[in-house]
């Protein structure tokens, strides 16, 4: 494998237009007078897509990181038979992230929350004292978690109570990895606000969430992997969203694939999901509205407990800022879509029957999102679509294998104590 040389890049307001140097781990332009997302200008306009060796780095031309990880993979494109055939799509390719060694697909955490964990913590620089904090509903703990314990990079994280489950791993992780929980009862916001606490320390650091660029284009790496399978831009780009986040990535990744210029000029739909009976950003788009609409805290609460795809339950997303989903959407003419969990289950059970995997809740939402726009007659049958498995092959990976759970080191009430948070979380790291 060749040295490495990190691509240079220059970071750009999308609200302002205003382009500037990034010092290392600029997550907003300051002298924006409104709320807005910064993107990354890369200097190289065409892509280079490396060996297959160098795992998610393949796409490093796009990515604004300082050194490559060790342990990554990168999101793998086919062209579907088996779903296609049964939706009577000519079209229809399947980026899958997760575990599938058939496709070639090798996610050890079965999720494409690796993309960002292997992005961000590669931007992050090797000589950093502090702590990252990442605040996660589940997968995205897991990814960072993993990505952590094997560079040895310090890592405290936040994650409800309830979701715990999704913190298993196929062998103990290193110290360098903290875990705090809001008690039973909580979601993923209320372990967002724990992590804010924490970070009032000088000993941590914020993840930054939408507004890192290396989030972004890490979870960008799944849209370069079908364009530059596929040979040009899809004219969907299907996927299940919580914060919408991997959705502005794929139209931002769009926007620099039309640049590169080999690849068509197209803009593709993004046809994004959520999951009822939580669809807060379903409503605001409905209602044509760049602000969410009121949500009460204790619905929100309940609602995320009923849905199977618990990872989607955001209550305060990247959705109206400038540079968000909803910009996105507008840009695209695409759409939000909604999925009950029975469609979800049968959906997942036709990917596994057509397909050969087993598949994640959230992408099985997605799934049936393509199903229904199918049978609503809104994809053409000539359409070149994308459908992004964010996460899957978990019931293969874990066959046979006594997993370990990551447990957590504190527990804080749904209303905590600022000052406790504080010092309890400084001591995990003493």
């Amino acid at each position: 494998m060749e040295k490495f040389t990190p691509t240079s890049y220059t970071l750009e307001c999308v609200a302002s237009g205003r382009e500037f140097a990034d010092d290392g781990w600029t997550l907003e332009d300051r002298t924006c007078k409104s709320p807005s997302l910064v993107r990354a200008k890369y200097e190289k306009k065409q892509l280079d897509v490396k060996p297959a060796e160098y795992g998610l780095y393949r796409f490093c031309d796009w990515l604004p990181v300082r050194r490559m990880l060790k342990g990554s993979a990168a999101p793998v494109t086919y062209k579907s038979k088996g779903l296609a055939e049964h939706l009577g799509l000519e079209n229809l390719w399947i980026t899958f992230n997760g575990y599938f060694p058939a496709v070639g697909a090798a996610m050890t955490t079965c999720s494409f929350k690796e993309t960002e964990a292997y992005s961000v913590c590669g931007r992050a620089d090797e000589k950093e004292k502090r702590v990252l904090v990442v605040a996660s509903a589940g997968n995205t703990a897991r990814a960072f978690a993993k990505v952590c314990s094997d560079n040895d990079i310090p890592l405290l994280l936040s994650v409800p109570s309830d979701n715990l489950s999704a913190l298993w791993f196929e062998e103990p992780l290193t110290p360098c990895v903290k875990l705090i929980c809001c008690e039973k009862g909580g979601d993923y916001f209320d372990a967002i606000h724990l992590s804010n606490l924490a970070l009032k320390s000088p000993k941590f650091y914020a993840e930054g969430g939408a507004k890192n660029i290396a989030r972004r284009d890490g979870m960008a790496t799944t849209v370069l992997s079908a364009v530059t399978t596929i040979g040009r831009i899809p004219d969907f780009y299907f996927q299940a969203v919580g914060s919408g986040t991997g959705a502005i990535a794929a139209w931002e990744a769009n926007l620099r694939l039309i640049e590169d210029g080999r690849f068509g000029s197209n803009t593709m739909k993004l046809m994004v999901s959520q999951n009822a009976p939580f669809v807060p950003m379903f409503d605001a788009w409905r209602a044509d509205s760049r602000l969410m609409l009121p949500y009460d805290d204790d619905k929100a609460r309940r609602d995320a407990e009923i849905i199977d795809a618990k990872v989607l339950s955001n209550r305060r997303p990247p959705y109206g800022i400038a540079g968000g989903l909803y910009d996105a959407l507008k840009a695209t003419g695409g759409d939000v879509l909604v999925t009950t969990n029975a469609q979800a289950r049968k959906a997942a059970k036709l990917f596994q029957e057509t397909e050969g995997a087993d598949i994640h809740p959230a992408a099985a939402v997605a799934t049936a999102s393509l199903i229904k726009a199918v049978a609503d007659g809104r994809i053409d049958k000539s359409a070149t679509v994308m459908l992004n498995i964010t996460g899957g092959g978990e019931q293969l990976f874990r066959e046979g294998k006594e997993l370990w759970h990551l447990q957590p080191s504190l527990v804080f009430p749904l209303d905590p104590d600022a000052e406790e948070v504080m010092t309890k979380t400084e001591a995990l790291f003493a």
